[in-house]
């Protein structure tokens, strides 16, 4: 299988072209500041940089970026820099909505195991009339006039029994945790994806054309 058609996912690749007479010394030399960050170490050999970070600062605007390679060549219109980064933490974000995805489908399995069987169904309609029969005797006491006329709050209705353990049931074996955690990294991924693109780029051509 070819890494290269979904190595996108982590990987950041784009060009940036130079001024006309910007050699590869003078454009590694105002992207310099970049890579002396702490948790970064960087190499350089002609016309190729190569870096990586490790425990990076929060502090450091390519913090997100592990590694990569930028790499000056001459193209039709002049020279060119050329680009390849990586990031775990896009990988780690854009594989954190399939795992959440796999917990929800996991709890709702684990939910309908969990469903009473034939032999408990039968039972439930013994429990509705015993239900009906609580909610006739839990029925909300009459507010006594005096109360009411002070101001006092009405006595609340008491709660059937059994419906507290419904209610925890239906929530111990709900997806929507799951769910909500899968939205929020896929959410965080495509921003990142597409926003950490731009700024890297923005750097790049602030540093090379900026005066």
């Amino acid at each position: 299988m070819n890494l290269r058609f979904i190595d996108w996912i982590w990987h950041v690749r784009g060009s940036l072209a130079l001024a006309p007479e910007q050699s590869s010394d003078e454009a590694f030399g105002r992207l310099d500041p970049l890579f002396r960050q702490p948790g970064t170490c960087h190499d350089r050999t002609k016309d190729t940089l190569t870096f990586c970070k490790k425990d990076q600062a929060a502090q450091d605007k390519m913090s997100v970026f592990d590694g990569g390679v930028l790499q000056v060549e001459k193209g039709v219109a002049g020279p060119v820099l050329r680009y390849h980064l990586t990031s775990r933490a896009l990988l780690f974000c854009f594989l954190a909505p399939l795992l959440f995805l796999g917990f929800a489908q996991l709890t709702i399995a684990l939910g309908k195991l969990e469903k009473p069987s034939t032999e408990a169904a039968g039972k439930s309609g013994k429990a509705s009339d015993g239900a009906k029969k609580s909610e006739k005797k839990h029925a909300a006491l009459p507010q006594n006039p005096i109360d009411k006329a002070l101001g006092s709050p009405a006595p609340e209705k008491p709660k059937i029994e059994g419906a507290d353990e419904s209610e925890k049931e239906k929530k111990k074996y709900s997806p929507t945790a799951a769910y909500v955690f899968a939205g929020i990294f896929a959410a965080l991924y495509l921003i990142g994806r597409i926003l950490e693109d731009r700024l890297v780029k923005a750097r790049f051509k602030k540093r090379l054309l900026g005066s």
